[in-house]
């Protein structure tokens, strides 16, 4: 004789007894059948179980993603008795649908989609915020719960593997700029000031900025496709099997390498682009090395070069998490990979370009 009972009441279905690993198949075609008239909300509770294995959880937990994705909202009410076996399962994780497809619609219909879409799961990125805090406290509390053993081989690759290009393309960004500012300034006689528009438009702006570009194409697409990775070949899933959270193990080493990182790669940066600037007053402008040094600290001062850092630690600090989100949202096999990725570097160049106007609208209210 069955010891569990599934109905349905109003939006949700109330689960109560026993639920064993025999009971999943039975669980399973009682639950599909309740749930196959839900439209807009059906809610799993588990208030009455007083015991459950995994599989009849795991179940459940499928279940819910499979209303999540038919675009009914759903959620698993669970006792605290529960908690620690849903959260083992990732039955914690909020389910964000795929948009639907919008293959035939027309240009209208298809913008509403995405806007409805984007409105209306404008909460995962806060949640998942919510999650990296928590993670991070986890990680603070137990060290040993983070995998800090990978944190040289990240600073490594997210900083001196970087080095070169930040250098290149920065040493460019400050030669353009000069080159451009050029033929006004010899209009005016103003040579000089060269050194001045270079050295506050770099360390204020420009620095930062760049610094974050190549940041979000180099690391935050490998951290997306790592993670998306091992998402869909079920190595998150046995780490969390084993008793192993990914917040702390897999995203907060990242986050942390690529925020102690962003500083130094902002000051090379600035220095290139200085030096790119330089070459331009030396050769075309008719500046000495000296001339080009003493004016730029006429204007550039230490307000400059620390604002941009801390942006550059922002924008470092959203771009791993906006990668770590993305992987760990991937699903099917390498193509859902690569839309990850692809939406990782689209919505971090977003994200920066925001953080870059908040702070700087801050910086500007606070005199600095």
């Amino acid at each position: 004789m069955s010891s569990w009972r599934a109905s349905l009441v109003d939006d949700r279905v109330l689960i109560a007894g026993e639920l064993r690993a025999p009971d999943a198949l039975a669980l399973w075609q009682t639950l599909g059948k309740l749930a196959r008239g839900a439209r807009d909300r059906l809610d799993l509770d588990l208030s009455g179980v007083s015991a459950i294995d995994a599989r009849p959880m795991a179940l459940l937990i499928e279940l819910r993603g499979k209303l999540v994705a038919r675009g009914v909202q759903s959620e698993l009410i669970a006792p605290e008795s529960l908690r620690t076996l849903l959260e083992l399962l990732g039955g914690h994780r909020v389910h964000v649908p795929l948009p639907k497809a919008t293959e035939g619609m027309s240009l209208l219909e298809s913008i509403g989609v995405a806007v409805e879409y984007g409105v209306t799961h404008a909460n995962a990125p806060v949640a998942f915020l919510g999650e990296v805090v928590e993670g991070g406290a986890e990680a603070i509390r137990h060290p040993r719960r983070g995998n800090w053993r990978s944190l040289p081989q990240l600073l490594e690759r997210a900083g001196a593997d970087a080095i070169l290009i930040v250098l290149l393309l920065d040493f460019l960004v400050g030669f353009v700029i000069a080159l451009q500012a050029m033929p006004q300034l010899k209009a005016l006689g103003a040579n000089p000031y060269v050194a001045d528009l270079v050295g506050v438009a770099v360390t204020r702006e420009l620095g930062p900025l760049m610094t974050a570009i190549i940041m979000s194409g180099r690391s935050g697409a490998a951290y997306a496709a790592e993670l998306g990775t091992m998402h869909v070949s079920d190595e998150i899933d046995a780490l969390e099997t084993m008793g192993i959270s990914p917040l702390p193990y897999l995203v907060i080493p990242r986050v942390v390498a690529l925020a102690v990182v962003a500083p130094a790669l902002v000051l090379l940066a600035d220095t290139a682009a200085i030096l790119g600037g330089l070459v331009v007053g030396v050769v075309y402008m008719d500046l000495t090395v000296q001339g080009y040094f003493t004016e730029m600290r006429t204007i550039v001062v230490a307000s400059d070069v620390w604002t941009g850092v801390v942006k550059g630690m922002a924008f470092a600090v959203a771009i791993a998490m906006i990668a770590c989100q993305e992987g760990l949202a991937a699903r099917g096999a390498a193509a859902g990979v690569g839309r990850r990725t692809t939406a990782t570097v689209v919505v971090s160049l977003f994200a920066v370009v925001v953080i870059d106007a908040v702070l700087t609208i801050a910086f500007r209210m606070a005199g600095v």
